[in-house]
């Protein structure tokens, strides 16, 4: 059983570390919708529409799809006062009981909730309400549920190695 809990916590890393990747290269996306952003207002004298929401829509996807991959490379914020004075087994139990008590109920309600967000907003065709913005909202809304989906998981890869250190094995 344990084998089996190691195999699916690193096909896990695996996925948010190839979603990572990909916010990596989405990153220099937005870097460069910036650059055009601010040489066609400030040279040209002229912005679109787009080009802002595209901004906004870029960094809600790297945010919201890179979240996973932030916690398997532990870049979160973390109080680590009492944290850091434990030895590996403390450790382990602190990410567990964090994993089961919060993090795993916290992405399990935001899931409940933008679901249907999402689900609307697709029924609807909801858009930009901006002449000249960018249709199919529900696209970047659906990197709501996305993004927590690959945190819950990365959380329970965080979980499994957690157990795997609690049980004198490797994690």
């Amino acid at each position: 059983m344990l084998r089996l809990l190691e195999r699916v916590s690193r096909w896990i890393d695996r996925l948010n570390l190839l979603v990572g990747r990909i916010v990596s290269w989405v990153t220099l996306l937005v870097v460069l919708v910036v650059f055009v952003d601010v040489v066609m207002r400030y040279i040209f004298n002229t912005s679109f529409v787009f080009t802002q929401e595209l901004e906004w829509h870029l960094f809600a996807f790297i945010f919201l799809m890179g979240a996973g991959y932030t916690l398997l490379r532990e870049g979160h914020v973390r109080v680590d006062i009492i944290y850091q004075r434990l030895d590996r087994k403390g450790r382990a139990w602190v990410d567990l009981v964090g994993v089961l008590l919060f993090l795993i109920p916290g992405c399990y309600l935001v899931l409940a909730t933008s679901i249907p967000f999402v689900l609307s907003s697709y029924v609807t065709g909801e858009g930009s309400p901006d002449p000249g913005g960018i249709p199919y909202r529900f696209l970047i809304k659906s990197c709501i549920p996305a993004g927590f989906f690959l945190l819950l998981l990365q959380g329970l890869s965080m979980a499994i190695k957690a157990l795997l250190v609690i049980r004198g094995r490797e994690g």
